[in-house]
């Protein structure tokens, strides 16, 4: 990438591809959460990596199922699926310690597919981000993720996502299959050699300044 990152023309291009996914035409982000972004990337940064981004706007369930989503993750000219094994990833919610933000569309920061949790199970790498003050992404946030950054998810460079959860020990999780991205799971205790688990810093919603986990 050769031109500087520009966060207010990030914002735009994010919220074009949402209200592309979403079918919300009037789609937009709450201007304290774009002026939160704004001052926190005023500042010259990295450029934004297929392994790490500065930021990534998510919409909610409410206008935006994860089954929906998949559909317009993209590898090359391939949509993504749902496994015929993962068919109730709708029922998917966040885990208790991880509170998303109300409000139709909100940010996820330092976003981090987990390049260095491959081959950790996702038990482990929950109780590595406790201590570094990180969250695990829930399965909307992964898709975002991908939906905005498509070559992020590449081979052996794939993520899972256990902040949703559905009472059991399934942790949904993104990768390649058929040359096309797949949303599947696998259990919390399993190692995968190319599966990372993504994380993020921070969430900022409207109406309130951020939230920790």
């Amino acid at each position: 990438m050769s031109e500087a990152f520009d966060p207010r023309r990030e914002i735009d291009r994010q919220v074009d591809v949402l209200r592309a996914a979403t079918g919300v035409a009037d789609l937009v982000v709450p201007a304290d959460i774009a002026e939160r972004l704004l001052a926190n990337y005023s500042s010259e940064l990295v450029q934004p990596t297929r392994a790490r981004v500065p930021f990534v706007l998510v919409p909610s369930k409410s206008i935006a199922t994860p089954s929906t989503l998949i559909a317009h993750v993209r590898l090359g000219k391939n949509a993504g699926f749902v496994s015929p094994d993962t068919a109730d990833i709708d029922e998917f919610t966040p885990i208790d310690d991880v509170v998303v933000p109300d409000g139709d569309i909100y940010a996820i920061c330092d976003v981090d597919r987990g390049d260095d949790t491959r081959n950790w199970t996702p038990d482990e790498a929950m109780a590595s981000f406790e201590k570094d003050h990180r969250s695990p992404l829930t399965i909307n946030e992964g898709l975002a993720f991908l939906l905005q950054f498509p070559a992020s998810l590449e081979k052996n460079h794939c993520l899972q996502t256990p902040a949703s959860r559905c009472g059991d020990r399934r942790v949904p999780g993104l990768w390649i299959s058929k040359r096309a991205p797949k949303l599947g799971f696998c259990w919390a205790g399993n190692r995968h050699t190319w599966l990372g688990i993504a994380s993020c810093a921070s969430r900022l919603g409207t109406e309130n300044r951020g939230t920790e986990n």
